[in-house]
């Protein structure tokens, strides 16, 4: 599509991305099974399984969750790293009709806890020795293959599709202090699945798998990819970290398709300035960066300039919708613009602009409406009527929409991210809502006042930091102690890179904190300001 449509007298500007028919997804992967056996699935370290050796292993799964009592509808919590076991996981509870439960192993026990409180799986799949997590009877270890004959094929459908019914439940940053549950159903997943196996180059590419699990791309790479008869690699969890040697393992194992935020994706780039023969072998023809505004750095340039057969895109999405928009820069990476818009819509996708005046129709707060929405938030009624509205019925048919909180513009047909309209902000392509932050530190009984901010450094880099107004009772409490209670509740992410300790926060004449005098404050302080501790501002500086 190529320019937003305008009605007189209806409130939104309109964006539609075209009709489509997606597949179920369990069809498309078993479509995949039977015209590729012998095709390798997931290769994981030195383990490769075949797409029949993966369809055998995940109904050996499906089954064993069955005799467990779980029915489609049904939760399944995951307590797994990064693995084949975690993708036979994915598969075996979607083929269940159950919603898969990600839980990150790396996050606090109280986090944790919560989302297992909030989700009420019938079961928890783990590897290794039980998590100490949850009643111990829903808890059940991933088995390994082997139960079924080899090559064994599944059947076509064990349970018959429902567009409405989830296929997983993530957990997105909250402003209560906890994080909120959000169910994405077949509906939004086969339309994204479908998407990404026509939009990329060829539906097979090898495929690295990089995201965290309980981030939302890794269905993409997952998904994506499985559906199309491509081979997921398991990127090893101790270079996800490492760009040099990320570089170094992609060029090996000849990765084609790569998913990745704009943070690592610099990274990376930077690492291919520094390796030049390692930069040389790469074989990748799409990299697909989302979760945060991308920078179109000299580096970035300078890598795809030695990947003239490679494309960069663009995606744009919510825990709540997934994938919406999408932008593809080709051609001369020299040319490519600093802030890529973040595009248009995709199939069965309607997005519209609630204007911040009636002078800039094309200036507001993004709306997503049709395949990619999600129905709410788990147990938050309130929060769901809130961000989930009715609307007049839009040129394509919908009355409901999903307020994104993203302010945008459209130009020349595309729509551009311009800022976010509420205290949510996205870091290291994670998306962290301040308030979250801010309500941990308020729940510390000698906290009065706090407020979180994202600062900028002189290098450009950016970090989360808090300040804070200490009870009068305070006694011995410092911004370290404070940081180490943040540790036990909050993803590290999320935790603050420094605490500032402060006689008052700024406040606005409203009487609001005043966030951008918060910042100043803060900066102020790491450039050399006041250091003395008490009651003026002091500091602790998360290791």
């Amino acid at each position: 599509m190529k320019n937003g449509s305008a009605i007189v007298g209806y409130p939104y500007l309109s964006m539609w991305g075209g009709e489509a028919d997606p597949p179920c997804l369990l069809d498309s992967l078993h479509r995949s099974v039977e015209r590729y056996p012998d095709r390798a699935a997931v290769i994981d370290g030195d383990r490769r399984f075949s797409y029949a050796e993966l369809a055998a292993w995940t109904w050996e799964v499906q089954e064993l969750l069955r005799a467990r009592g779980v029915v489609p509808g049904d939760r399944v919590a995951v307590a797994c790293p990064r693995s084949a076991e975690a993708v036979v996981a994915l598969l075996a509870v979607a083929g269940c009709g159950a919603a898969y439960v990600p839980l990150d192993i790396e996050y606090p026990h109280a986090r944790l806890e919560h989302m297992l409180r909030d989700s009420e799986p019938a079961v928890l799949l783990h590897l290794g020795d039980r998590p100490e997590l949850g009643p111990a009877e829903i808890a059940q270890r991933i088995p390994q293959p082997g139960a079924s004959p080899a090559g064994a094929t599944p059947p076509a459908r064990s349970v018959a599709h429902d567009p409405d019914r989830d296929v997983y439940l993530i957990y997105t940053s909250g402003s209560t202090g906890w994080p909120k549950g959000v169910a994405i159903p077949h509906s939004c997943l086969d339309n994204m699945v479908a998407w990404q196996s026509a939009h990329s180059p060829a539906p097979d590419l090898r495929t690295a798998q990089f995201a965290p699990l309980n981030f939302d791309v890794s269905f993409q790479e997952i998904l994506g990819t499985l559906c199309g008869g491509g081979t997921l690699h398991i990127v090893p969890e101790s270079l996800r970290r490492e760009p040099g040697q990320l570089l170094a393992w992609l060029a090996e194992h000849r990765v084609q398709r790569l998913f990745m935020p704009y943070v690592a994706l610099q990274m990376l780039a930077v690492a291919a300035d520094a390796d030049a023969d390692a930069a040389a072998r790469l074989e990748l023809v799409e990299v697909n960066t989302a979760g945060e505004q991308v920078v179109c750095t000299d580096e970035i340039r300078r890598m795809f300039a030695r990947l003239p057969g490679a494309r960069l895109v663009n995606h744009y999405g919510q825990s709540e919708s997934a994938m919406v928009t999408s932008h593809i820069l080709t051609g001369p990476s020299a040319d490519w613009p600093g802030l890529p818009p973040i595009g248009v819509p995709l199939p069965n996708c309607e997005v519209l602009i609630d204007p911040v005046s009636v002078d800039q129709p094309e200036v507001g707060e993004l709306l997503v409406a049709g395949l990619p929405m999600s129905r709410g938030y788990r147990n938050q009624p309130e929060l769901t009527a809130e961000r989930y509205i009715d609307i007049p019925l839009s040129p394509h048919g919908h009355t409901r929409a999903f307020r994104t909180g993203d302010l945008v513009e459209l130009v020349n047909g595309e729509l551009r991210f311009l800022t976010r309209v509420d205290d949510e902000v996205k870091l290291r392509g994670v998306r962290v809502n301040l308030l979250e932050v801010d309500a941990q530190l308020l729940a510390h009984p000698m906290v009065q006042a706090a407020a979180t901010v994202v600062v900028r450094t002189r290098s450009g880099n950016r970090s989360l930091r808090s300040a804070v107004v200490l009870a009068g009772t305070a006694g011995p409490t410092t911004a370290d102690d404070l940081i180490s209670a943040l540790r036990r509740v909050l993803p590290a992410v999320f935790v603050p890179v420094s605490v500032l300790v402060v006689p008052a926060l700024p406040r606005t004449p409203s009487g609001k904190i005043d966030r951008d005098a918060v910042a100043t404050l803060i900066s102020e302080e790491l450039a050399g300001g006041r250091r003395a501790r008490g009651t003026s501002p002091s500091r602790a500086t998360a290791p």
